[in-house]
């Protein structure tokens, strides 16, 4: 006996259930009579809730989120004036009086004079997904543990209070609190009381605090205060009044009450401070001082004559920077790197040079770390960008790739200049590679994987410079995924006559294989290291031996280099692999034969 199949649904019913199947709600919205039809199980989606009395556009406008009903007629009257999409996100609120969030996407349809008639479009719960959002987002900016600000956030707060102070010359100072001998509470008690000690910390240093102050944990012991409006005198006064409040009570803890100390180290902001981390850093080295004084006291930092002549120094050289800047005088220098196999250029890293008034060109070496210290890498970092995007605009063959330092991986703004730069061009973003050093990934990984992972969505490649460096080797590679790895130069000088290089070089080189990423190793200076860098297994090699940076390469007027006519090297500083940031600069993939090192 054959079973006969069952008939197909009417398109009404297919549609009511793909929608049910799918959690959706569909509507249709008569704009002029303002009533609403619904399609789907609407009881079901909202968790009990019902939109059976919502048959009004009035009536679903009194479900949504107050706070959220502005951006929403917002869009919709973008969508109604420019037809451009209509795709918002908002709160409603269900039968229970719980609100839960939904995605909302539709679209007007016009009668024959041209007015909206009708508005169709589906609703879905999204509530999963944006408290996902909210989680990282929160993670991204705060202490898991503790709930205070985490460090990268912190020394915004603590950068953000150094500009105002300057601009209108005002005092303020930054504290950095220590927990004394934190690591023998965690020997006797365990990591569970040791966790309390901190949370219970960082809460009685913030009932010590002014509600205009800013705190945040540094480390695993030590908390940062950013104090607005406040002199040495009203530093130091914050800091006996966190000393005393341990001294005279106990951290409550799961095996009981706690007796502890802390130390204290200050920095008056700005004085002679011009970034926030000169301020950290001075106040670590108060903390450390007052430490060793016996610690359960407070030390101020002090400025010795010869760090403030050296200030001084850097200052200028941080104005001249600016106005190279303005003036259109930082410009890329190109060094080869070649193909380890057959020795031809495979493309050109280059690096950020100044030209100073009289036409010499100024190393980065003599500027990029100054600049870093006084934290202005980022307007560097967005000129390379520039420049480097301009050269793969004008040259359709090359590949380029663009450091950029670790203020600019936290830096939205040069999210935003790359996005507007290559919005609509992928036959530039293809071409485009970031660097990032591996110090940088280390900082905040959490804030540099969605840096990494928001540059490749744009369809551009990521490169991890200095790799073995740092711990990311083994404990955080396969979760940032990035496309090439370049060995750290120090493990490739004496790499012939050094047999820990050697081993070590062979264990990174086998890494990386074993993800599936390219590498580069860089610093090659004689014959024998580039043949022992291509027997491991290198992809590219870079250093003396194939070329020095040139700020002039002969493709950057249009010419394409014929094979083994290389730009010979010129007497440009030596590689600078030393710096980070805008120094690593660009890379530019081009064919042709490498001019080695006479």
């Amino acid at each position: 006996m054959t079973t006969k199949p069952p008939s197909r649904p009417d398109a009404s019913t297919l549609v009511s259930n793909a929608l049910t199947a799918a959690g959706d709600l569909a509507y249709c919205w008569n704009l002029q009579a303002d009533d609403i039809a619904w399609i789907g199980d609407s009881k079901s989606m909202l968790g009990g809730g019902s939109f059976d009395d919502v048959d009004t556009g009035e009536s679903f406008g009194e479900r949504i989120n107050p706070e959220d009903l502005a951006r929403r007629l917002q869009v919709l009257n973008r969508h109604l004036a420019t037809g451009k999409p209509y795709d918002c996100e908002y709160r409603i609120r269900r039968k229970d009086g719980a609100f839960c969030w939904v995605h909302d996407r539709g679209g007007a349809v016009y009668d024959e004079m041209g007015a909206p008639a009708y508005f169709y479009g589906t609703l879905r719960v999204v509530t999963g997904r944006k408290q996902q959002e909210s989680l990282l987002e929160h993670r991204a900016n705060y202490d898991d543990l503790t709930g205070h600000l985490n460090k990268v956030r912190l020394r915004e707060a603590l950068q953000n209070a150094l500009s105002y102070n300057e601009r209108y010359k005002v005092s303020g100072g930054y504290l950095a609190i220590g927990i004394d001998k934190l690591s023998m509470i965690n020997d006797g008690y365990g990591h569970e009381t040791a966790d309390a000690v901190i949370v219970g910390v960082g809460q009685r240093v913030e009932r010590c605090l002014r509600v205009t102050d800013v705190i945040g944990r540094i480390g695993g012991d030590r908390f940062g205060c950013v104090l607005s409006h406040c002199d040495e005198h009203g530093l130091q006064i914050t800091a006996e009044k966190i000393l005393d409040s341990f001294r005279s009570s106990p951290i409550e803890t799961p095996s009981g009450p706690v007796h502890i100390t802390v130390s204290v180290g200050g920095t008056p902001i700005p004085g002679f401070t011009r970034t926030a981390l000169d301020a950290m850093t001075g106040a670590e080295s108060a903390l450390a001082e007052a430490k060793a004084m016996g610690r359960n006291c407070y030390v101020l930092y002090r400025v010795t004559e010869e760090q403030r002549q050296r200030q001084r120094t850097n200052i200028s050289v941080g104005e001249k920077v600016l106005k190279a800047l303005d003036e259109g005088r930082i410009v890329l220098a190109y060094q080869p790197v070649v193909d380890a196999t057959t020795q031809k250029i495979s493309y050109y890293e280059t690096l950020i040079r100044m030209i100073d008034p009289d036409g010499k060109i100024v190393p980065a070496g003599q500027f990029i770390p100054i600049v870093e210290k006084l934290g202005m890498i980022r307007p560097l970092d967005l000129r390379a960008l520039e420049l480097a995007v301009g050269d793969l605009t004008v040259q359709s063959a090359v590949h380029l790739a663009v450091n950029v330092s670790s203020l600019t991986v936290t830096d939205p703004a040069w999210l935003r200049t790359l996005m507007s730069l290559i919005k609509g061009r992928p036959d530039v973003a293809k071409r485009l590679t970031i660097e990032i050093t591996e110090t940088a990934a280390l900082e905040d990984f959490d804030v540099t994987s969605r840096f990494v992972s928001t540059v490749r969505d744009l369809g551009c490649k990521v490169a991890l410079d200095d790799f073995g460096s740092g711990y990311t080797s083994f404990r955080h590679m396969k979760s940032l995924t990035v496309d090439v790895v370049k060995i750290d130069g120090a493990f490739v000088k004496d790499v012939a006559t050094n047999r820990e290089n050697q081993m070590f070089i062979r264990t990174l080189l086998g890494l990386a294989d074993g993800f599936g990423l390219q590498t580069v190793a860089e610093c090659i200076e004689t014959e024998e290291e580039a043949e022992i860098l291509t027997r491991e297994g290198a992809d590219f090699l870079q250093g003396w031996y194939f070329g020095k940076p040139i700020v002039d390469p002969v493709w950057k007027d249009g010419t394409i280099v014929p094979d083994g006519e290389a730009d010979p090297p010129n007497t440009d500083g030596k590689d600078d692999k030393t710096m980070s940031g805008a120094a690593g600069g660009t890379v530019v993939h081009f064919l042709s034969r490498g001019q080695k090192k006479p």
